[in-house]
């Protein structure tokens, strides 16, 4: 009778120290979760503490410029001559607007069109090789393609424009085209993709060709990301800086051909925020440009916000 016992006695001591494993293994993950828990509290509240500063402290300095230039003579003054103290940005809104626009016409068909040659025609050895390219693309500092547009683009467009300069929005929107190329191209990549299969077979069941396939059902199932992608190359075109700055040319007025130097918000902020006094109405100015441009991303960010969840809630 007392080997039986004695084996009872140590089944219960090493269940006794399971349980007391079990016990002190999940305290520490209770630990480690409670810990996680709070860490990404603290940073949510971090960035959002930081996000409102920003917003608080442009957007104060920048409402003090209505104290002395009305909202109509910023906006839809033409004249910008700080120095007359004549504070009219809306050339530059202009000109933003237009950069922005011709960089998405020429961008957008060529990222589109290579993402479809990614995702439904290329093969799988051209596919692995294009994607990392792009990938590679969109970690490239802005200023290296504005110093490629600077030595190879203008002088390649004085040549074949014969122009004296060549500054101006064409060059500024194909260097801003290349850059903005990568990023609405892996995206537009990614929701082609994601387009179920099924979609395709029943297409060609019904006898649509590869094209039509393409065209009429995988393009519209994609379209709210393809959208998605235009609209973050769109922030990326609104936002840059430096290499705007060194292809455009850099002259307060509004362009009235492709080839005319001019100047957009960013390129005129960068340009005249350090030579100009904190409490002055020139400065105000600037931080207006700026809080135009915040409420500018905000606005395209909501947009894809809004157009994500709808394409969760279909």
């Amino acid at each position: 009778m007392g080997a039986p016992v004695h084996s009872l006695t140590a089944q219960t001591q090493k269940s006794l120290e399971e349980v007391k494993v079990n016990t002190r293994r999940h305290k520490r993950h209770l630990l480690g979760n409670t810990i996680s828990r709070y860490y990404f509290l603290f940073s949510i509240l971090a960035l959002c503490v930081v996000l409102g500063l920003v917003i608080v402290f442009i957007g104060k300095t920048a409402l003090l410029l209505f104290g002395s230039v009305s909202p109509l003579d910023f906006f839809f003054s033409f004249y910008w001559t700080p120095e007359e103290d004549a504070f009219g940005a809306a050339a530059f809104i202009v000109n933003t607007l237009s950069l922005t626009a011709l960089t998405l016409v020429i961008a957008v068909p060529i990222s589109v069109a290579m993402a479809v040659l990614c995702a439904e025609i290329a093969p799988k050895w051209l596919t692995s090789f294009i994607r990392p390219v792009l990938d590679l693309l969109v970690g490239i500092p802005s200023i290296v393609y504005g110093y490629l547009g600077l030595t190879v683009l203008l002088p390649f467009l004085r040549r074949v424009s014969g122009e004296g300069l060549g500054d101006g929005l064409l060059a500024a929107a194909l260097v801003l085209a290349l850059m903005v190329l990568p990023t609405i191209c892996r995206i537009s990549d990614d929701a082609i993709v994601s387009v179920p299969r099924k979609y395709r077979d029943a297409a060609y069941a019904l006898g649509s060709t590869r094209l039509q396939v393409i065209m009429r059902v995988v393009l519209p199932a994609a379209s709210r990301g393809i959208i998605s992608a235009v609209i973050l190359g769109m922030t990326r075109a609104i936002g840059e800086t430096m290499a705007v700055v060194m292809v455009i040319g850099n002259t307060p007025q509004l362009a009235k051909t492709l080839f005319t130097p001019t100047s957009v918000l960013t390129s005129n902020i960068v340009m005249q925020i350090s030579n100009v006094e904190f409490e002055s109405t020139w400065n105000y100015s600037l931080h207006m440009m700026a809080f135009l441009l915040l409420l500018i991303s905000f606005v395209l960010i909501l947009i894809i916000r809004v157009l994500g969840r709808k394409r969760r809630d279909a």
